[in-house]
């Protein structure tokens, strides 16, 4: 029998472990892609953002079935991995943003002058 919340923990981490890889994995294939360019895998950052977002809630969602379920089951290690990557993928997109803010920023002051 498994426990309360697995299926809800490995979801976790597996949507952690992909907002986690899904920016540097753009990045990585403008290197390959002759018409990707850098710029264009900003669009990469929503699906980070889903992917952290996702991951959160499943972690959340382990987490309240364990609480409720009647074994003395603890924790769960893969729920919290699977939040640790949720919030790190987040971060990494939140910089990904600032990057392509400031980046905008010095085009447009640039092409003032």
């Amino acid at each position: 029998m498994r426990a309360p919340g697995s299926g809800s923990a490995w979801g976790s981490l597996a949507a952690g472990i992909g907002s986690v890889v899904t920016l540097p994995l753009a990045i990585y294939l403008t290197r390959f892609i002759g018409s990707y360019e850098l710029l264009d895998a900003g669009w990469a950052i929503p699906a980070a953002v889903v992917l952290g977002i996702v991951a959160l809630l499943l972690a959340r969602r382990s987490r309240l079935q364990r609480a409720v379920s009647l074994s003395a089951a603890r924790s769960s290690g893969v729920a919290t991995a699977g939040r640790v990557l949720g919030v790190l993928g987040l971060c990494t997109a939140a910089a990904a943003v600032v990057a392509l803010g400031v980046y905008g920023l010095l085009e447009y002051v640039g092409s003032r002058g």
